[in-house]
Order: structure tokens, then sequence, then C-alpha cells
């Protein structure tokens, strides 16, 4: 469904001005107050009997304003409270200060969103605000949880809970006050972080989500902002997390972290010595089939193994291709990056990988691979080489690091197969770990 705003934007000019003068003079004057019209979708409210509403988005999503106007909605009578007696709202940011700042005073927060005659006053030795109907919003910082320890709320409003550094016990303090009313409930507006409180409010029956990237706002920010965190920021793990405002989560004990990634992010890689393309097939092709992992990596082995450092190129996997598809998508991926070697596990199809790839190429340089042992263990050394500094990511590489950061000494912890991984850990396995292993010091000759 598209806002009024879209509506408007791309209408006649004909269809505007009749709109307009349809309008009565009170409609008119009341029309840039109405948000329901101007609203993007995930800015409104779910339907339904939920308790928490959770809106997740990426940087400037419009997170803010849509807080903002569901609290003024609930004080101005959309929900009104019991009769005789106006709402009570809690208003919890990491600070007073963020909350004062982003919350009441900001571009998108109460002030700015209410209209003249029903503007709250802001008390600031209280830290409340007060609207004309009687209806007060307290102002808490989850760095003091037990300040939420006795009042009582119809509504709350929690901004960017994500990164509160004490959030599971000023949440907990939170749900105590939450009590009155038919029906109280809260709004949650934050950029998702890997963290157990927000994991957990998402798992609750009681939830409901709306998400959004920061692109579904551009319309009002700044085209120089987004060109310029879209060009450092796109294909990158930090950028699916605050541009895109998806909740990227790092199974416990992983063997990969997103801290780890990011680390080892660049934005181009060298010239090679060895660039190879490794493939995990899957066991049936079909649209219900595990992905057919196709990685691309390559390394610069200068000096002694040790020395040495692998770059991951592309991540060219694909998903529910027959295997002709897949073969195809494989020899492409070497001819794009000039690779030396195509490596291919054969467990599971034996022979046939290896006839089906030359049936594409005949002359394609294969070697074939079978795993002795399971995933985790043969991921583990792969990990150690990241733990040391010798791997790099190019930018681009999202399904595959999600499978990484779930994968664990025990398993995969992630839907499906990872086959990715498993795509990484052979390539890495045929450039590094084998080369070193039989690799031998130069003897020097003595006069």
């Amino acid at each position: 469904m598209r806002s009024g705003a879209a509506w408007l934007a791309s209408a006649t000019q004909e269809a505007v001005d009749e709109f307009l003068a349809g309008l009565s003079d009170q409609a008119l004057l009341a029309l840039p107050w109405m948000f329901e019209f101007w609203a993007l979708p995930h800015q409104l409210p779910p339907d339904g009997a939920w308790k928490s509403w959770v809106i997740m988005g990426g940087r400037g999503a419009g997170k803010t304003r849509a807080g903002a106007e569901w609290v003024r909605a609930e004080v101005e009578g959309a929900r009104p409270a019991d009769p005789g007696r106006s709402a009570r709202v809690a208003l919890v940011g990491e600070t007073v200060d963020q909350v004062r700042e982003v919350m009441v005073f900001g571009d998108s927060g109460i002030l700015a969103c209410s209209p003249p005659d029903r503007r709250p006053q802001w008390e600031a030795t209280r830290r409340r605000l007060v609207w004309p109907n009687g209806a007060v919003a307290q102002v808490f910082s989850a760095h003091d949880p037990e300040s939420l320890r006795g009042p009582q709320f119809d509504a709350a409003w929690a901004d960017e809970l994500a990164k509160w550094k004490k959030a599971e016990e000023t949440w907990d303090m939170l749900q105590f006050a939450l009590r009155l009313g038919p029906h109280p409930r809260q709004v949650v507006t934050t950029t998702p972080r890997n963290v157990g409180v927000l994991k957990a409010i998402l798992r609750n029956p009681s939830t409901v989500i709306t998400h959004a990237p920061t692109e579904a706002n551009r319309a009002y920010l700044a085209a120089s902002f987004l060109e310029e965190v879209q060009a450092r920021y796109k294909g990158t793990r930090l950028g699916r997390q605050e541009l895109d405002g998806v909740l990227l989560e790092d199974a416990e004990g992983a063997l990969w972290t997103s801290a780890g990634i990011e680390a080892a992010r660049v934005d181009a890689a060298p010239a090679l010595t060895r660039i190879v393309v490794a493939v995990d097939p899957p066991v049936t092709g079909h649209g219900g089939s595990d992905e057919c992992g196709i990685v691309v990596a390559g390394v610069l082995a200068e000096g002694e193994p040790r020395d040495w450092c692998a770059y991951v190129l592309e991540d060219a996997s694909v998903s529910g291709a027959s295997p002709e598809a897949w073969g195809r998508a494989a020899v492409a991926a070497m001819r794009r990056h000039g690779a030396e070697r195509l490596v291919a596990e054969v467990n599971q199809g034996g022979d046939l990988v290896e006839t089906l790839l030359r049936q594409i190429d005949p002359l394609v340089p294969f070697r074939a691979v079978r795993a002795a042992k399971g995933k985790a263990a043969r991921a583990e050394p792969v990990a150690a080489l990241y733990e040391q500094g010798r791997v790099r990511h190019l930018r681009g590489l999202p399904g595959l690091e999600d499978q990484m950061c779930r994968m664990t000494l025990h398993g995969y912890e992630g839907r499906g197969s990872p086959d990715r991984v498993d795509a990484l850990v052979w390539a890495l396995t045929d450039l590094m770990i084998e080369p070193a292993q039989t690799w031998r010091r130069p003897r020097v000759r003595s006069l």
C-alpha cells in the first residue's frame, strides 16, 4: 500500500488540485499533521493485540518518527486509557541526554511531530512531557534500570535498545512497570544488533515486527549521504546491519565472528599467485535442494607459508539449480577470475561431478576432494587462518559470511547445509593448508 505522500508525488497536477480542493479548511490545516497519510508502510502500527512492536531498520529509515508518532497517537486518544485518567508513557533511551535530544527535541522527535494545539510542555527539572489533555511521558535512562522500579505506565517507547549497556535489566524493569490500562504495550525502535535481549523480544509470540532499510526513506535523506554510505558499506556485514536493518546473528561458540570478518575486510586484492574455484555440490538438483556452494579465492604466496595471505574474491553460489546450471556457474567463475584449478567435493556425486564439468569444458583443470572428517573438523584449521590474520575478504559476500558466523565446533546452527562454508574450506585448504603441510624450507649449501 502506497502512502498518501507517494500518491501525491506521482499524481498529475490536476489530480492534486482536485484532491486539495475537496478538503475543508479544517482538514487542509490538519493535513500536515496526519501521519497516517504521510507515513511509509513500515512506520504504521500493525493490526492485532500485540504487546511489543519492534521497528527494525537501517540508519535514517524513519524509526524515530514512527516511535514519536505512535506515542502521540497513544496520548491524544487513539487508544484511550481508563475513563477519567490521562495516559502515562515511559520514554527509555540509552541515556537521559539521548532521550531528550532525539526522542523529545530531535528533528523527528515528539515535539517536532506535535501540532501547535496539542504540543506537550517539557518540564526539565522533572524530566517529563505534559500534554494539554493531562497525559504525561517520563524520561528514563537504560544506565539506571532501578529508576523504573515504582512508576507505572500505559505505554512505553524504547529507542535503540540494541545498544543499551544494561539492556536486559532495564527491559525487565520496564515490563513490570507496564501495567496500566486495558492493554499496555510498547514500541521498540532500533538498528539491530546481535544481543540477547533483542533476540528474546523478537521470539516472544506477543511481538510484531516491521522492517525497513535506509533506502526506504531516501526521499527524506541527503543524496550524498546515501551515495557515500552505500559506496563504503554495501556488501559488508556492517552494511547489512546498519543500512539494511538485518539482524546478523553469531552462533554461540562460532568459529568465525562478525567482528573478526569485518576486521578482515579489504576493498581490493593484489596480484595473486594462485586462484582456485571450490565447489560443494548439492545432493539433488531442484528448487528444494541445498545450495551449491561456489567460492573463488586466491593466495599471495610470498616467502614461507606462514607469511602467505589468502583473499576470498567471490561467493558465486547458486540455489535450486540443476547440475548443469551449477556446473556452468562454477566454470564461469573460473573464467571471470582466471583461476588455475576447480576443486570439487565428490562424496555425493563421485565421478559424475568431473564428468559433468568436463561436458561443459573438456579442458577444465579439475581436482576431486573427498571429505574424511565432519564439516566442523574441516573448518577449524581454516578458522585458525582467520585468527592469525592471514585471510582477507572482499565486499559482497553476505551469504557466505552469515553461514560462517553460524558454524561452531559442534556443527552448523542454521537452516540447511553450510555449502558456502564448505566451498570456502575446500578453497583455502587447497591454497593454504595443504601447501604448508608439504612445504620444506630450502637447504642452504655450505661453502
